[in-house]
């Protein structure tokens, strides 16, 4: 009677042996839950339902497939149907004066009938399309009569068409006259099948470029496809919907010889400003509709379109091409140029020699893009743009236009950067305002618009008035005006580099009385794109006080400033859009400039700012403290505050190298660019290092980074300080707190520093640190010892000389003999007529050392002489030593520097000035100029001077674009081997235009790839011992005075404060000095300088003294009694820095004895 009831009232009991409290009393007591009969009734009646539904459900569906089936049946009878009727209509003879109305009957048979994919119903709509041409009132190629349908019929019918070209597999001409023809009378009839319909006619172009067309017929498609872009009413505004499809369907298309061939006819039709203005629209959108090939075509085949088209009447043009420029950069960069070796100079055995795959452009594309980079694209260019300036008004937003793109094409074509500057620099941009035309010279012309923005104003008034500068945040907002200062400003930086590489000292600051007339075209255009010395201050404090925030609040900006989606991609860093799990943000884009960051920012104002400083270091035209900053800092906390940030940043350099050395394990893997290119994951990793390993010096060290980056804006004396306490701080790491080498050497003997070696190990740790060296071969014996130890010569280093005998000189090394060796060794590499011939550096007529440029070569020469072959083992091992032997040239000068012993040597600036760059943080290395081949080669700066300015066609001299280096051949004769300064050099004369570049690649060959290997290897050599961040703190005559001492007046109070005297020269306990040493001081005082520098040099080997004053020379300065003899000349033992002095009665006798010593050289021997 109740089915869902057992029958008992009682619940049954519940035994639970699992532990487990059962919280719910009403829950089933066993472990597999078994429905009650309520709940499993509901389950069945719920399955019911769903059966239920799923058969009516069926049954819709069989309904919905039968009449489907019934409709697609009843569809086929009656196309079936009409066919018959059609083909009976079109088997009877045809009454010319019926022909109309058989088009008529035929045009809804067909309309219904007409399968595009069936071949039969295609034959039938040709004998439709005869009939229609036939009825033309000009048969065969003229429009058709319009009159025969409604215009909605001829839309229908033109739709019709399109769809049976598109499955087509033979080309048909009178179809495509019938589309034309319609469409050219109705641009809208096809608009529905917009994109079908140029998909059809590009298939349709393919196979005509495949097969020989009449010229009838190429210019039917060329119609076709221009027809769609006719606007509706004559006077009416182009539609810009058609001119996207025809850009992104026709233009993206690699198979458009026909429209390659007939460009003209193209652009006598097309309206141009209509296309850039779709192409400016569709970049607004959020995806672009093609591939980057298919935008690569697309960029192609409109540079050709206006190429045709001799101006354009505004600026769509320049901004569409900018548009797609920016975003095909890395695509262009990466397949336009090739990695290659083109300067054989810059191949070394620790070079990344890596090479990654490419697929290079098609020819066209190149063709065409080439002319974007060529003398009359860039002409064309501002001529474009000068046409767009109508009024000083709208100066602004075109200039930024012109800058952007300029900035683009130089980060598209690297290889190109130098043409591209050098044709705008060369050019002159025309402002018409009013009835006033103006032509000023480019750089001139960046510098006005760049000095009126915004962002200049702010910063030189922060200059002016001497003020912590403002936060760049907010000047490096991304908003559109914004962006035009900044575009502007990038260019004219980019600009005046390279207007400073190719200016020399006469033409920076030119005297007023030159005669105008006497000067070359190029020394005029020099002239005349030169600032003056008020505008060279207004630039130098604006850079000054850009770039100070650029360094000491990087952090701040790269974490706070604008972000660009797509720079990581287009710098092939990473994905081609941020993931939303990014925790960090690309660096901020400037101006909007993609790939051009706040480092790329830092990078061009700190390379501009640099070559004003360099260029007023060698020829002051600015104030005598101009470059200063002290209102930044507090001098008095600034040393401190440095050397804690040093601190910090050893430590972290040491986490840098741990890590460095666990990625060295990976194998080198690649991965694909979604922009296109590929990159190695090293290359990824170390991109992404350095920028974060900028950010992370920047947030421990701020003020080290304005140190090692703008050393100018802190007095010299203060950077003196600074330097010595790293070396101190760097000695005490690395000996363990024991700076003093005795002291060291015992600490390694009771084993501070080797702790659980062995005692024949700490031994023989210290026996990597002494050396037998033999007069005569010291450079030699001292490479063969110290090498191997590498960065361990910053350790104290013992010294044993040895005779012709090999019998040991007497003489116990207590740091003099030390630095007598190291003074040896220095003579010996630096000596430019060595004993074996090997001259590692050469002099110019001021006696100014720099690598020998011909080394490599001089060596290369010597070893085919004997037989050895280019890239055989014994060649490479031969180059190898000689890379080694700079190297330790360099190690040898850093442990001079290192140990604040100084040596009479004098380098030549070009040569210092590569220390100094060595260590900055910028990319940009040294740069060569033709100042600097002033003192390398006088005559060849001369000849270049002289080439400079040339009144006449540069082009009758019979130049190229190569240059002449002389080698020593094995007979003893010099010969020369011609190498091109450019890619294709031999081929390309020098013309009057292109002078200065060829002025500059030779200035860069001479100065820079030719001395590559040797400087290369040197200055690593020299970071090894010192840091080179701690090379930057200082300009070239400032390392000249830090290597050699200081060449200012001798000081001869402060070198008697600071002399020790031993011997009956001793002070005793009255404190008095002896006569004779009285009688010396008195006698320095009535010296003249260079006689005091005679002096000082017959004790200390040096002529200057130390930077900081004679407390800091090592040895210190010492007097000794030379016996009692005035018949004796006085003595010197130069590794102590010890005068020997006989005890003179009088003083002239003393001066006359002193004099005869210091002149004659006499009297040194080892104490």
């Amino acid at each position: 009677m109740f089915p869902t009831f057992s029958g008992s009232s009682r619940r049954p009991r519940h035994v639970d042996l699992s532990g487990q409290r059962n919280t719910n009393p009403w829950a089933n007591s066993s472990w597999a839950p078994t429905q009650s009969g309520a709940s499993k009734t509901v389950a069945q009646a719920q399955a019911e339902r769903e059966r239920r539904q799923r058969e009516r459900e069926e049954l819709a569906a069989a309904k919905r497939i039968q009449r489907s089936w019934r409709g697609h049946r009843d569809r086929r009878q009656l196309r079936h149907l009409r066919r018959q009727e059609y083909d009976t209509l079109y088997r009877q003879p045809l009454d010319p004066m019926r022909a109309r109305q058989r088009v008529h009957q035929a045009y809804p048979l067909l309309l219904a009938m007409l399968v595009p994919s069936w071949p039969d119903d295609q034959r039938r709509l040709d004998l439709f399309i005869s009939d229609l041409l036939d009825l033309s009132p000009n048969h065969p190629r003229s429009l058709i009569d319009l009159t025969l349908f409604s215009p909605v019929a001829w839309d229908r019918l033109a739709r019709l068409l399109v769809r049976a070209v598109e499955r087509r597999d033979e080309s048909s001409s009178r179809i495509l006259v019938t589309i034309k023809s319609i469409v050219t009378a109705r641009p809208s009839s096809v608009k529905p099948v917009l994109e079908l319909y140029y998909v059809s006619l590009v298939r349709l172009a393919d196979r005509y470029s495949a097969a020989e067309v009449s010229a009838e017929e190429a210019q039917d498609l060329l119609g076709a496809m221009l027809a769609p872009l006719a606007p509706e009413a004559s006077s009416g505004p182009p539609d810009l919907v058609s001119y996207q499809r025809f850009a992104y369907t026709v233009l993206t298309s690699p198979k458009l010889g026909l429209l390659q061939h007939n460009i003209n006819s193209v652009t006598s039709v097309l309206d141009l400003g209509a296309l850039s203005q779709a192409i400016i629209h569709s970049f607004s959108a959020s995806r672009l509709p093609a591939t980057n090939d298919g935008l690569l075509w697309l960029l192609a085949h409109f540079v050709a379109l206006n190429r045709a088209v001799p101006v354009s009447r505004d600026s769509r043009y320049l901004e569409a091409l900018y548009l797609q420029m920016a975003f095909l950069a890395t695509d262009i960069r990466s397949r336009s140029n090739p990695p290659e070796r083109d300067n054989e100079y810059s191949s070394d055995s620790d070079e990344d020699t890596e090479m990654e795959d490419f697929a290079p452009l098609p020819d066209y594309v190149v063709d065409q893009l080439q002319f974007l980079v060529n003398e009359d694209g860039i002409a064309d260019l501002l001529n474009r743009f000068a046409s767009t300036v109508s009024t000083t008004t709208h100066i602004s937003e075109d200039t930024s236009l012109l800058a952007g793109y300029t900035l683009v094409l130089l980060r598209c074509f690297p290889t190109y950067a130098d043409d591209i500057k050098m044709r705008i620099f060369q050019g002159d941009i025309k402002i018409v305002d009013d009835e006033n035309v103006t032509a000023l010279p480019s750089v001139k012309f960046f510098w006005h618009a760049a000095s009126k923005t915004d962002i200049f104003a702010t910063i030189s008034q922060q200059a002016r008035a001497r003020e912590q500068p403002a936060s760049l945040l907010a000047l490096l907002k991304q908003d559109s005006i914004q962006n035009i200062g900044w575009r502007t400003l990038l260019l004219f930086l980019e600009l005046y580099n390279f207007l400073l590489r190719v200016t020399d000292d006469e033409d920076f600051l030119p005297r007023e009385t030159d005669i105008a007339a006497q000067q070359s075209q190029a020394t005029r255009r020099i002239r005349a794109s030169s600032l003056n010395l008020d505008e060279l201050k207004s630039l130098a404090n604006f850079l000054k006080y850009l770039a100070f925030p650029l360094y000491y609040s990087l952090l701040d900006i790269t974490r706070s400033g604008p972000t660009s989606e797509r720079l990581d991609a287009m710098l092939g860093v990473g994905p081609a859009r941020p993931r939303s799990d990014d925790t960090k943000n690309p660096l901020p884009a400037i101006g909007g400039i993609i790939g051009m960051d706040i480092l790329g920012l830092r990078d061009l104002v700190s390379s501009a700012l640099h070559a004003l400083y360099e260029r007023d270091s060698r020829r002051r035209f600015f104030p005598q403290d101009f470059w200063l900053m002290t209102s930044k800092f507090d001098m008095n906390v600034f040393m401190n505050a440095v050397v804690l940030e040093e601190l910090r940043n050893d430590e972290s350099s040491d986490e840098e190298e741990e890590e460095e050395a666990d990625d060295g394990d990976l194998a080198p893997t690649r991965s694909h660019n979604l922009a296109g290119g590929w990159l190695s994951r090293s290359t990824d990793r170390r991109r992404l290092r350095t920028a974060q390993s900028d950010e992370f010096r920047s947030s421990i060290g701020p003020k080290l980074e304005v140190l090692r980056n703008m050393p100018f804006a802190i007095p010299f004396e203060v950077r003196v300080q600074i330097f010595r306490q790293f070396v101190h701080i760097d000695k005490s790491k690395r000996r363990g707190g024991h700076v003093d080498p005795d002291r060291w050497r015992l600490a390694v003997l009771a084993g501070e520093d080797l702790q659980g070696d062995p005692d024949s190990l700490r031994r023989q740790y210290l026996g990597r640190h002494n050396a037998t060296v033999a007069r005569g071969r010291v450079f030699d014996d001292a490479f063969d010892q110290f090498y191997p130890l590498g960065e361990g010569l910053k350790e104290p280093i013992q010294i044993t000389f040895v005779d012709q005998f090999d019998q040991p000189e007497a003489g116990i090394d207590g740091g003099g003999v030390t630095k007598e060796f190291l003074l040896s060794v220095t003579n010996d590499a630096f000596n430019p007529e060595r004993n074996d011939k090997k001259a590692f550096f050469v002099s110019n007529d001021q006696n100014l050392l720099y690598p020998n440029p011909s080394m490599f070569d001089d060596m290369a020469a010597s070893l085919q002489s004997h037989g050895i072959f280019e890239g055989s083992g014994e060649w490479k091992e031969s180059m190898n030593d000689l890379v080694k032997r700079y190297e330790f040239v360099g190690r040898i000068v850093g442990k001079c520097m290192y140990e604040g012993i100084l040596i009479d040597i004098s380098f030549a600036g070009f040569f210092l000035l590569k220390w100094a760059s060595s260590g900055q943080s910028t990319s940009n290395d040294y740069r060569a100029n033709l100042n600097d081949l002033r003192d390398l080669d006088p005559e060849l700066y001369q000849g270049l001077m002289s080439l400079k300015n040339y009144p006449g066609d540069v082009a009758d001299l019979s130049l190229d674009f190569t240059i002449a280096d002389s080698v020593w051949d094995p007979s003893g004769h010099r010969r020369t081997i011609t190498r091109p300064l450019r890619k294709d050099g031999a081929s390309m004369p020098v013309t009057n235009r292109d002078r200065p570049l060829y002025i500059s690649y030779v200035a860069n060959h001479r100065l820079v790839a030719q001395q590559y290997r040797q400087t290369k290897a040197f200055l690593r050599g020299l970071g090894t011992i010192i840091n080179p961040s701690w090379l930057s703190m200082f300009n070239q005559s400032e390392l000249q005075r830090l290597v050699g001492g200081d060449s200012s007046e001798i000081d001869v109070e402060d070198l008697r404060q600071n002399t020790s005297y031993s011997g009956i020269y001793a002070i005793g306990d009255d404190g008095q000095e002896h006569p004779t040493i009285r009688l010396f001081w008195n006698v320095m005082k009535t010296l003249k300088d260079s006689e005091r520098r005679d002096v000082l040099k017959y004790v200390t080997s040096t002529p200057r003294g130390p930077l900081l004053g004679f407390s800091q020379l090592k040895p210190q300065f010492s007097i000794r009694d030379g016996g009692t003899d005035e018949e004796r000349l006085p003595s010197t033992s130069t590794c102590v820095n010890l005068l020997k002095l006989p005890v003179y009665k009088s003083a002239a006798l003393l001066k006359a004895k002193l004099l005869y010593a210091v002149q004659s050289g006499a009297g040194f021997d080892l104490s």
